[in-house]
């Protein structure tokens, strides 16, 4: 702040004039709102949110639970507790970027198998005289498919 200061007095005394874009703005701060604590709580302690996961795991009187004898107990325990929904380990931003990464990857391995590395065909496909020998099978009438609709002859 105080270098901008600095560039402002400056440039007014060379009358100059910084554009609008260059100047810095500050937001009103956020205002966040308190929760208001459970009536029926009375005065049991508001506890933070973090899972018993994330705690060290000894140094505990109960090591499975990851608490000590006397411990309050969190309200959401069912939630923070060992045995509530896993942590994950990485950012979930990060592990969407990584699955993208792996489905491109094995995409992009697919594409390069099916048009990169595909030989050529060792032999030449096989040339019949008479445009496919269309007469000698009895023209493009005979060799027509049946329709549902035609009987067979017996």
């Amino acid at each position: 702040m105080s270098s901008l200061r600095l560039i402002g007095s400056v440039a007014s005394k060379r009358h100059l004039k910084l554009p609008l874009l260059s100047r810095r703005a500050y937001a009103t701060p956020a205002t966040f709102k308190h929760q208001e604590k459970d009536p029926q709580l009375g005065d049991y302690p508001d506890l933070p949110w973090v899972s018993n996961q994330e705690l060290p795991a000894r140094g505990w009187w109960d090591q499975q639970m990851r608490r000590n004898f006397g411990d309050p107990i969190q309200e959401y325990d069912e939630v923070l507790s060992m045995w509530g929904p896993d942590t994950p380990p990485i950012p979930p931003h990060k592990a969407l970027f990584q699955l993208s990464l792996a489905i491109s990857a094995f995409v992009g391995f697919g594409f390069l198998c099916k048009y990169a590395l595909v030989p050529e065909r060792p032999t030449v496909p096989r040339e019949y005289p008479y445009s496919g020998l269309v007469r000698e099978l009895g023209g493009l009438e005979e060799n027509k498919a049946r329709t549902e609709t035609e009987e067979i002859d017996e």
